[in-house]
């Protein structure tokens, strides 16, 4: 296998593609161009004791690279991207600059804004669902719109996917997915709409090829279940 450097990698990620989290991954290797053996972990059942022996933990994305095993999605990506310097992150002074900004717009997303979309969805009526939904806006409107003022059409004026829409994007994908298909309030999608800089920005990451090539419509009945699955058991331990 060829990597951006020339040298010569062997890259197993262990992944679904129904999670966000493991989107990242393939996100990321898709921008660097890597090439990669994929194996499915079905997350609907117990992990199997191989898997568990190489994730004790259970979770996807985890690659092995040469033999070595990293695991949690924002430590893949961040090995990954230093590994491969490139537009995903510059290196040197400029990529030190760089990552900081960016890992405080990840920070800022998760943080501040990213659980909204499931919370609403975990609502039992449509009236609670449009409040959260007005309020997660605000809050995108507040801490995330100031930090894509210069995101032409990426963060901080890249014009390729950094590791800001590598983190963030499988999120993102999933909010405008999710409204289209009637599992999250219009008035999300409106109210983003009325934020030029995310709306701008949002528009060009959920096109990217990178971000779209596992992409299954499947996903989003497959999440529903998820969080019917979720609902049930709450008003069961009521």
């Amino acid at each position: 296998m060829a990597n951006v450097n020339g040298n010569a990698s062997k890259i197993k990620l262990y992944t679904n593609h129904s999670c966000p989290w493991a989107h990242r991954a393939h996100i990321v290797l898709k921008e660097l161009g890597l090439e990669y053996d994929e194996v499915i972990i079905d997350l609907d059942k117990p992990r199997e004791a191989w898997y568990l022996e190489i994730n004790p933990r259970g979770l996807v994305p985890t690659i092995d690279i040469d033999g070595e095993i990293i695991t949690e999605s924002g430590i893949v990506a961040q090995f990954l991207a230093d590994k491969y310097p490139s537009h995903l992150l510059p290196a040197s002074t400029e990529g030190a600059l760089a990552r900081a900004r960016i890992n405080f717009f990840v920070d800022a997303w998760f943080s501040k804004a990213g659980s909204f979309w499931f919370q609403i969805m975990m609502k039992d009526t449509e009236e609670e669902k449009e409040k959260l939904g007005a309020d997660f806006v605000s809050i995108v409107g507040k801490e995330i719109e100031p930090l894509l003022k210069n995101a032409e059409p990426f963060f901080g004026g890249s014009k390729k996917v950094t590791l800001a829409e590598a983190l963030t994007a499988p999120f993102i994908l999933r909010i405008y997915a999710l409204a289209k298909h009637g599992f999250l309030p219009q008035s999300i999608i409106s109210g983003f709409d009325a934020l030029p800089n995310f709306s701008k920005w949002a528009a060009e990451v959920v096109k990217q090829e990178s971000v779209t090539y596992i992409w299954d419509d499947a996903t989003i009945s497959r999440t529903q279940k998820k969080v019917e699955s979720l609902r049930a058991q709450k008003a069961g331990s009521k």
